[in-house]
């Protein structure tokens, strides 16, 4: 970790990242006893907000230059397929036309097939897997809500492009009641 002018600069074994500073905040680097410490110039509310982010954002910086981000994003549904070609995943989710979202610079994207058994339906099911992986964890989170937004899941069949380990609220379909 270094200090350039009103940058602080995070390199490990992943990569680098780059943080401009706050005029309202002072970060020093102590090299011998491998302290950051961050401080506010004054007590006041936007000072007191801008010392936890830096703070947070520089935590999260080490971690990604060290162990690195991952979400993992599941597609549920017949028919429904995810590739990852040429610098861009391709989703086959429903619409008449394969959805492309070019993977930003800094990120690694797979898609592969995985079979789950299906909880409490006794067979199983073929479920796209996609992961998104990187050091910035901003970016990571971006990019699979953007993957997400293209098919969220919907509450009837539970169809889409869903978090691994989200829940989705499943709602009754509708039902024919005859009057007479």
């Amino acid at each position: 970790m270094a200090l350039e002018g009103e940058r602080v600069v995070v390199s490990g074994p992943k990569g680098e990242l780059a943080l401009a500073l706050h005029p309202a905040v002072r970060v020093t680097v102590d090299e011998g006893e491998r302290l950051v410490r961050v401080e506010r110039s004054t007590n006041q509310k936007f000072h007191r907000a801008m010392h936890g982010t830096t703070r947070s954002l520089i935590a999260n910086m080490v971690t990604g230059v060290t162990e690195g981000y991952q979400k993992v994003l599941e597609v549920h549904g017949v028919g429904y397929r995810a590739r990852v070609e040429g610098g861009e995943l391709i989703l086959q989710v429903g619409y008449s036309h394969p959805v492309e979202l070019p993977i930003p610079q800094g990120l690694e994207v797979t898609a592969e097939q995985v079979r789950r058994t299906a909880e409490g339906r006794g067979g199983s099911a073929v479920i796209q897997v996609i992961t998104v992986t990187g050091i910035d964890k901003q970016l990571v989170g971006e990019f699979a809500a953007e993957v997400r937004r293209v098919k969220p899941p919907e509450p009837y069949l539970g169809k889409g492009i869903r978090y691994r380990g989200e829940e989705i609220r499943r709602k009754v379909g509708k039902s024919f009641v005859s009057v007479g």
